[in-house]
């Protein structure tokens, strides 16, 4: 999605309330699609506001249950339908988090994970913003698979991909505020190796448009699924709004475990602190 409106155009309330709302016609046309988990992108009720390090946008975060799960919870009830709703966390004053709820398809809300790798470089200043996360890989039992999330940045760290699969993970979601240069040969390589590394399907799930007045650059969209086999077998557009929908055959993840044996074979007590959780 790109924005709805940005910073000059309302306040910080308004501009989430428009974001919001431009959300909600795509929600419900998945809810229509019977589409059974849905993901939105990275703080996505905002603008990616980290090329600057204005101290106004604290007041975009919320408590994580909140008021934007609660409503999200309405809209899962309804349709049937995890949501996995990535939004900036307060935790208590100046304790922020980027952070994703994981409401299961009855509307309960059944958990959250926090954003650990917290870059700060070339226009992404998260350390200004957020907290490493300090929840761990929790892998959520929704009652459609088994729900790992990854947020951004992450994606360059092999290890929370790993500890993921290791804690059960069937599919695992990256919502992510991405824009063109070096990032975007990575895009296509990383996650499907995490998927094929661990034996899951992946969600990547990327933002569109240039957002003013940062002008970081084009988040370039190409929000896609991929299989275990590290096959893209559903891909968006660079500079749509759009719902990306697809179906997961959960028949390959037991082939391909089976077949490779990942984890009878793996020796996660020979990697040390990692799978400390």
């Amino acid at each position: 999605m790109s924005l709805a409106k940005t910073e000059g155009e309302g306040t910080i309330a308004e501009i989430m309330e428009a974001m919001v709302q431009k959300h909600i016609p795509y929600i419900e046309e998945a809810g229509r699609q019977g589409v059974q988990i849905l993901c939105f992108q990275e703080i996505f009720n905002t603008p990616y506001f980290c090329p600057g390090q204005d101290s106004a946008w604290y007041a975009s975060a919320e408590s994580v249950p909140g008021p934007t799960t609660e409503r999200m919870q309405v809209y899962a009830k309804k349709y049937d339908m995890v949501i996995v709703v990535p939004v900036y966390e307060k935790d208590q004053a100046g304790v922020l988090y980027n952070t994703a709820a994981v409401i299961d398809a009855d509307g309960t809300y059944l958990g959250k994970y926090r954003k650990n790798h917290i870059p700060q470089t070339g226009g992404f200043w998260e350390k200004f913003f957020f907290k490493p996360g300090n929840l761990g890989y929790p892998v959520f039992q929704t009652k459609y698979a088994k729900v790992g999330v990854y947020i951004c940045y992450d994606r360059h760290f092999p290890d929370g991909a790993r500890c993921l699969g290791l804690n059960g993970a069937e599919i695992v979601y990256n919502p992510s505020a991405t824009t063109v240069g070096q990032s975007q040969n990575l895009w296509k390589l990383e996650q499907p190796a995490h998927a094929v590394a661990n034996g899951y399907f992946m969600g990547c799930i990327n933002r569109v448009g240039i957002e003013k007045p940062w002008n970081l650059g084009r988040f370039y969209g190409t929000s896609y699924f991929v299989n275990p086999l590290g096959e893209i077998f559903a891909c968006a557009s660079e500079d749509k709004d759009e719902l990306l929908v697809a179906e997961f055959d959960f028949d390959l993840i037991e082939e391909i475990r089976s077949k490779w044996q990942f984890y009878r074979d793996r020796r996660p007590e020979t990697y040390g602190a990692i799978t400390t959780l």
